[in-house]
């Protein structure tokens, strides 16, 4: 066991960016595909027990309408797609779209102990059902899109400090990294 660790703690599959880049590349599916579905019947009817019950989102309908605040939600999904996609060039940009994927994900845990018959009355308080086991997956989103926040965060941190070196420093920095890599 502890060679498999070894090797695989070894591998340059574990190296670099590579979990950044798949974390950021599934949310910007996600918030493709949840965007994409605010388009259609079928969602704006979907969402009503979701808006109507969130401390977060009940202003919507009244805001917006039922179709209305469906393409809402969907436009803004999509935006944070695009920025959450820019941030892998730019830090600034995927720190904005990680931003808004957390207030996206606390607005929709907040429904959570709102949605009525989400818990099973039998089993009662943790055994959830319905709409309350489908919202308990953002609570991971929520997570994940800290850690983009996080991530971004530091990446744009790190091109402003590096911006604003001296040249000289820049360089010396360089053939330092340039050394300790060819080790």
């Amino acid at each position: 066991m502890s060679s498999l660790i070894k090797t695989l703690a070894g591998s340059r599959l574990l190296k670099g960016d590579l979990d950044l880049h798949l974390i950021r590349g599934s949310m910007v599916l996600i918030f493709l595909l949840f965007g994409y579905q605010k388009w259609f019947e079928y969602e704006a009817q979907t969402l009503v027990p979701f808006i109507e019950n969130g401390p977060l989102t009940s202003w919507m309908y009244p805001v917006f309408g039922l179709h209305g605040a469906s393409y809402f939600l969907g436009v803004s999904e999509w935006l944070t797609a695009a920025l959450l996609a820019w941030g892998f060039w730019s830090p600034k940009a995927g720190a904005l779209g990680a931003l808004l994927s957390v207030g996206t994900f606390i607005t929709t845990v907040s429904i959570i102990p709102f949605m009525p018959d989400g818990w099973n009355e039998a089993a009662g308080f943790p055994a959830m059902q319905g709409n309350v086991a489908f919202l308990m997956k953002d609570v991971v989103l929520l997570a994940v899109s800290f850690y983009l926040l996080k991530q971004d965060l530091v990446r744009a941190a790190r091109s402003t400090a590096e911006r604003h070196e001296l040249p000289e420093a820049a360089r010396v920095r360089a053939r330092a990294e340039a050394e300790a890599a060819a080790r």
